[in-house]
């Protein structure tokens, strides 16, 4: 895939993430329980994603592969996928959608900038650089000006 093509579907993405926080957090508050929430979006995704497998994955990884998976790679994902999901679900009510989505996107700038950075989680290393440095900066300011 092209990279113009990448770049439209993490746009995608985006909308998409907000699409959902917004009805997610909504069914909270209808279930009363963010929690409920969480378990049946993960539940949804879940199954969504067992389907997509049982109908793409055409070669399992073998036992000695999967024992070479540290414990943590199993856990920490789901982990802090269910904490970011509840925590949206939970936040979106009482502070708004577009001030949680706004936050949520500068964590996610300045944190993937550090990453990247040190090629955290064996990724291609992208230096930070003034222009990164300026672009975050902006956006930092841009997060305080949509929110005041």
């Amino acid at each position: 895939m092209n990279n113009q093509i990448l770049l439209l579907l993490s746009f995608l993405v985006g909308i998409m993430v907000v699409i959902q926080g917004g009805i997610n957090s909504r069914l909270g508050i209808l279930l009363n329980n963010s929690l409920l929430a969480t378990s049946t979006a993960l539940t949804m995704g879940a199954s969504f994603t067992l389907i997509a497998v049982l109908i793409t994955v055409r070669q399992f990884p073998s036992m000695h592969q999967l024992r070479e998976i540290p414990i943590y790679m199993w856990v920490t994902g789901g982990l802090l996928s269910f904490l970011a999901v509840t925590l949206f679900y939970y936040i979106i009510p009482k502070v708004g959608i577009s001030t949680a989505v706004t936050f949520g996107l500068a964590g996610q700038l300045v944190f993937a900038a550090i990453a990247g950075h040190f090629g955290w989680f064996n990724m291609p290393l992208e230096p930070i650089t003034i222009k990164k440095i300026a672009g975050l900066l902006l956006m930092i300011t841009s997060v305080i000006l949509i929110k005041a």
